[in-house]
Formats: structure tokens, sequence, C-alpha cells
């Protein structure tokens, strides 16, 4: 029998030890950090910073020069030659052979490389900030879920602690009840809170798996995750005026839908550009089996291309491109005004998230105090088991509204700053673009 219980204390010990071993201890700074090093949303999103950078260079490419090398060997059927003796000249040889070594440049294009190389380097800057967008939202995410942990752990606390206070209360009961003071209804209030605590408590510990579940998915870690209250505050809010202009000013969404006005109107200037005329310049080297008109010689040719009746078309692309500008700076002003109206609705929820949480303390310590009051009542066999319940629901409940006021409070401090665009700022990140 020893023996047997030897092995399963060492079975258990080595289990907790395993549990230990993969076992993540996080602040909330570490669970940022690691957020911006392994996320794959934020990954994906900086590749989109070199697929952009790439489509600028391949624009550029189109208003450099080309230099091309073309050959040829062909065998002819017949050999055509004019003149006799040392006169005779070759025009078809019969094994014919030629290369020519050719440059092209562009010169002149109505400007419309240059629009569209404008156009991607303003797309290179929508890439950056997408990354910044991204980053900013997986912040909030990752900030969201590990307060949700944290105020999960409070919360079981509270459990704990309210269980702590139904325990007393059945052990008091228990004792009248053998003293014949009380009659077991008593008995059975005391064990149903008890039971009500402990379904709450299991709904807390799921509330938490559920955090930390998405916390591993979004940092890439496996086991256990264990959460330390955050022990530095955010910093004090600026004026409305301030966070709104700051929203106005650089948030990831505006700025984007400001780049997207100037690439729609780099777009109409590159469409008018089809209304002038082309000019590239073209010169090569030639050798040729033939000797006619020559076996080998240089060329230089500007060549232009003037439009002169296209039926319509570019008067066509330049109201599509028009309406486009103008959808553009539509969205522009709407951006700007969600932004705006955003800040205010974070200020609002802050504003309300404090309220609730100064009350839900208020609220607490009144309870507390009806609490003790009640109990040494019921001690006293001055108050009845009923008013005694009442007061301990009272009590718990104001408990579970401090824990839930607070993680309102502190995600709602997220948010306004989430709202303003300044969010990385005022966890004290940067970004890596």
């Amino acid at each position: 029998m020893k023996r047997v219980f030897a092995v399963l204390l060492l079975f258990f010990t080595l289990r907790l030890e395993a549990q230990e071993a993969t076992q993540t201890r996080l602040t909330l700074d570490e669970a940022l950090q690691r957020a911006m090093s392994v996320n794959n949303t934020v990954e994906r999103s900086r590749s989109e910073v070199g697929y952009a950078e790439a489509q600028r260079q391949f624009l550029l490419s189109s208003v450099l020069p080309r230099i091309t090398l073309n050959g040829a060997l062909t065998r002819n059927s017949i050999e055509q030659t004019f003149g006799e003796g040392n006169d005779a000249v070759t025009i078809l040889p019969r094994n014919d052979w030629n290369y020519n070594l050719t440059l092209s440049q562009p010169i002149f294009a109505g400007r419309r490389e240059l629009r569209a190389y404008s156009q991607a380097r303003l797309g290179v800057e929508n890439a950056v900030v997408g990354v910044r967008s991204t980053e900013d939202a997986i912040l909030l995410r990752v900030a969201s879920f590990y307060l949700a942990a944290v105020n999960a752990d409070a919360r079981i606390e509270v459990e704990r602690r309210n269980m702590e206070i139904a325990q007393r209360t059945l052990t008091q009961a228990k004792a009248f009840y053998e003293a014949g003071e009380v009659t077991r209804v008593d008995i059975l209030r005391a064990e149903t809170t008890i039971k009500a605590s402990q379904r709450l408590l299991a709904a807390a510990q799921q509330q938490r798996e559920q955090a930390v579940a998405q916390l591993r998915e979004d940092l890439q870690l496996d086991g256990q995750i264990v959460v330390d209250t955050p022990e530095r505050a955010l910093p004090p809010l600026p004026s409305e005026a301030e966070l709104v202009a700051r929203a106005i000013g650089s948030r990831p969404d505006v700025d984007i839908a400001e780049n997207n006005v100037r690439i729609a109107e780099l777009e109409v200037q590159k469409q008018r550009g089809y209304w002038l005329p082309t000019v590239t310049f073209d010169g090569g080297y030639i050798q040729q089996r033939s000797s006619f008109p020559a076996d080998r010689y240089s060329y230089g040719a500007l060549r232009f291309n003037v439009p002169v009746f296209q039926s319509g078309e570019v008067i066509a692309r330049v109201a599509g491109a028009k309406e486009r500008e103008k959808q553009a700076k539509l969205q522009l002003e709407e951006t700007q005004l969600t932004a705006r109206e955003d800040v205010r609705r974070a200020l609002a929820e802050l504003e309300s998230a404090r309220t609730g949480l100064t009350l839900a303390n208020d609220q607490l310590a009144a309870a507390q105090a009806e609490y003790d009051q009640v109990f040494e009542l019921y001690r006293a066999q001055e108050a009845t088991s009923l008013d005694l319940a009442s007061s301990e629901a009272s009590l718990a409940n104001a408990r579970r509204a401090v824990a839930e006021e607070s993680l309102n409070r502190d995600l709602a401090a997220l948010r306004v700053w989430f709202a303003a665009g300044a969010l990385k700022e005022a966890v004290g990140l940067r970004s890596n673009q």
C-alpha cells in the first residue's frame, strides 16, 4: 500500500512539474512587445510594404533605358547575288545570320509614367500606414484579452471570498440548528448561496480560459499563461480638442484616405496625358551575313506619336478619373468625421465607466458595512437568515460590480487612445516600420 501511495505521489509531482514547465508568466508590456514580434496578422501587413515597394520599382523601370540583343540563323532555299567576280554582292545568302543590339529610351509620354510612379510611392506610404493600423488593432486586441484575463482572476478571487462568506453563514446556521434555535431552512439557504457562488466561480474560470486562449493564439504560445496586474498606468488624457486634432491629423485610416485623394488627383492628370504626344529615342547596332546594303552599321532614331483623334476615349477616361477623385474626397471627409466622433464616443464611454466604478466602490463599501452589521445581528439572533442572505447577495453583487466596472474603465481608456490613433504611444511602444 505504501508503494502504491509513493507511485501516485510521484505521478502527481511529475504532472505538476510538467504543467509548471509549460506555464508562461506575462506582464502587459511583455505581451504587447511579443505581439509586435510574432503575430501573424502584423507580419502579413508588413509583407504588403515589400509588395508595394516592388510595384514602385516596377513602374520606375518603365522610364529607364532598355537594351536588347536579337539575332537569327537562317537557311534559305536559294542564294541570290548581283554582279560577277569581285563585284558580286550577295543579297540573299543560302546560310544567313544577323544580330542587332538595340537601345530604347522613353523621353516623353505625357508625364503618365511620372504620375504612375508617384501613385506607387503613395501606395508604399499606404502600406506603411496600414502596418501601423494593424499594429494598433492587434495591440488593442491583446491588451483587451490580457485585461480580461486579469479581471477574470479578480472575479475568481471575488467568488472565492463570496464562498467564504457563505461558508461562514453555513457554519453559524449549523450551530444554531444544533442548538435548536433555527430550522433547517437556514442551512439550506446557506448551502444554496454556496452553490450559486460555485457556479459563478466556474463561469469566471471559463471566461479566463477564453481570454487566455485568445492570448495564446495572438502571441503564439502554448500551455498555461499567468498574467500580472499592470503596474504602469496609461498617461493622463489630453483634452477632447487635442485628442480630436490628433485623430484627424495622424490616425491611420485618415492618412490612408488623404493619400487616396492624392492618388485620385494623379490619376486625373495621368489620363489627361493621353492627349499629349509620346517621344522615344531608339539606337542600335546591326551586323549581318549579307553585305547588302552593308554588313554592319548603326543607327539612331527619334520616334514620336501624336494622337489626333481618339473618338472620345480620353474624355471618358478623364471623366471617370474625376468621379473617382470626387469619391476619394468624400471618403476623406467621412473618415475625418468618423475619427472625430470615435474620440467623442470613446471619451463618453470612459466617463461612464469611471462613474460606474466610483458608484460600484461606494456600493461595495455600503454593502460591506450592511453585511457586517447584519451578521452580528444574526449571530445575536436579532436578524433572520433571510436578512443575512439578502446582505450577502448585496455584498457579492457589489464585489462583482467593482470587478466588472474596473475592466470597463481600463478597456474604455484603451479605446480612447486607439480612437485618437495614439495607442502605441500610450502603451510605450514604437512601430517597427
